[in-house]
């Protein structure tokens, strides 16, 4: 049995995590609960929860020469994840995402994105390499230039590669540019972003899912509701899938689980339904603890988690 392989092409933030029990008002100052630290980013993110559920990830993106990149690169390299193909870019600062997380397990982030934000055709020339050497799949999310990641959408398309694209953090995409995603996997806002009304109701979420898929997503569409599942729709079937009961207690990455998920176990060989019902599932299991990469899941821990819900 050939070994499947996915690339990545993203951002990866070093995480700066403050808990409170509240996020604060408008010019209010709260006192908080907790700091903590994290590797993370939603490329990062992706490409360990990918490793970890056994697919052979390569992550393609920048860091900076400074003290986060190199932490960023050694829990890449933990993980499991080749780091050959990420660059350094010289007097620049890696990605930084601030985050708050609430008493209820759900967050708010700024994100600067500082050498994240100079990935180039350089990149590309990297993608389209380790793509043509037998990558099976190309993973995207919108914390790079849009132009830059639709260059190697197109590509990775061409050559009939499985492209997988995380519209976040949510923006505006032309219509024309749906076409080259496979999958495209929102959650709840950043669906909303995307076909501009409010995508709350089981009808507008049906409404914006089948909107995306009419703009040209080639296999599906996906809308992640969080602590109530996901909604699926392809050309031929449609539903939802709700979340398995689970403690919330940080929510950060619990998307990029979701995406890891379902991708993983849609390369191996899985139906649709069921790979969306994996999603939601590793999704779930990532809120359970806190952080980053070190939440995402491993397939021990999966199975374990499977049988003993059974």
């Amino acid at each position: 049995m050939s070994t499947i392989s996915a690339v990545v092409f993203g951002s990866v933030n070093y995480d700066l995590i403050a808990t409170a029990q509240k996020f604060p008002l408008d010019g209010e100052s709260l006192i908080g609960q907790s700091f903590y630290t994290s590797a993370g980013g939603k490329g990062g993110n992706q490409a360990v929860a990918l490793s970890r559920l056994g697919i052979d990830t390569f992550m393609v993106c920048r860091i900076g020469d400074d003290y986060y990149g190199e932490e960023l690169l050694n829990s890449l390299q933990t993980f499991g994840v080749d780091v050959s193909l990420v660059g350094i870019e010289k007097n620049m600062n890696s990605g930084i995402a601030h985050i708050t997380v609430n008493d209820k397990g759900q967050n708010k982030i700024i994100i600067i994105r500082g050498a994240n934000a100079t990935c180039s055709d350089i990149e590309i020339d990297k993608i389209t390499s380790k793509l043509n050497s037998g990558a099976d799949a190309l993973l995207l999310q919108m914390e790079l230039p849009l132009e830059t990641s639709l260059k190697a959408a197109k590509y990775a398309q061409s050559i009939n590669k499985l492209v997988v694209m995380d519209p976040a953090p949510a923006g505006i995409m032309p219509v024309g540019v749906y076409q080259y995603f496979d999958y495209l996997i929102p959650n709840e806002t950043e669906a909303e972003t995307l076909v501009g009304h409010p995508v709350e109701t089981n009808d507008q979420i049906k409404n914006a899912a089948k909107t995306l898929l009419d703009r040209g997503v080639k296999k599906g569409v996906i809308i992640k509701l969080g602590e109530k599942g996901a909604y699926y729709i392809n050309d031929r079937i449609s539903g939802f899938i709700e979340a398995k009961k689970v403690k919330a207690i940080d929510t950060v990455a619990a998307g990029d689980a979701f995406n890891a998920g379902f991708t993983s176990y849609l390369l191996k060989g899985n139906s649709f339904v069921d790979s969306v019902t994996m999603g939601v599932t590793i999704g779930s299991l990532a809120v359970t603890k806190p952080g980053a990469q070190e939440s995402m899941p491993t397939l021990e821990e999966v199975d374990y988690f499977l049988n003993t819900k059974k």
